[in-house]
């Protein structure tokens, strides 16, 4: 079940943790592990339309470089992948990711968020528990 993992990485110590999960698991499985990325982008609406960027492609590689050498750290193969997505689309992108590297699992990290917080604004983790047509391991 854990031949192929897919790690979605952001700037949080639950992403550590979920990277270390993630290697771990591909380890004792005698899989392999893809270390995902979204840089989101924010679509301007007007007479001149555009966006911008809400996070550096610098920052983005720093983030996935801390995750990779993580999951290295564990002995098992990893790669990497970033996309440049709209902005909250990142679980879709996840999802998508996942299927098209033909992983068997998807490992991610909660904030946390309990109760009015967590109902109202919900979370990547809790997007893609119902978007995934795959098992999910959510860390704290």
């Amino acid at each position: 079940m854990y031949q192929t993992i897919i790690v979605a990485v952001d700037d949080s110590d639950q992403a550590v943790r979920a990277a270390t999960a993630a290697g771990v698991l591909a380890k004792y499985s005698g899989g392999r592990v893809v270390v995902f990325h979204a840089r989101e982008h924010q679509d301007v609406i007007g007479k001149s339309g555009g966006s911008f960027d809400v996070e550096y492609h610098e920052e983005a590689d720093a983030i996935v470089k801390k995750a990779v050498a993580v999951v290295d750290a564990t002995g098992v193969p990893v790669t990497s992948k970033i996309v440049h997505v709209s902005l909250g689309h990142v679980a879709h992108e996840i999802v998508k990711a996942a299927g098209e590297e033909g992983c068997d699992t998807i490992v991610l990290g909660s904030h946390g968020r309990t109760g009015i917080a967590a109902a109202f604004l919900g979370g990547t983790a809790d997007k893609v528990l119902h978007l995934a047509d795959r098992p999910v391991l959510v860390i704290r």
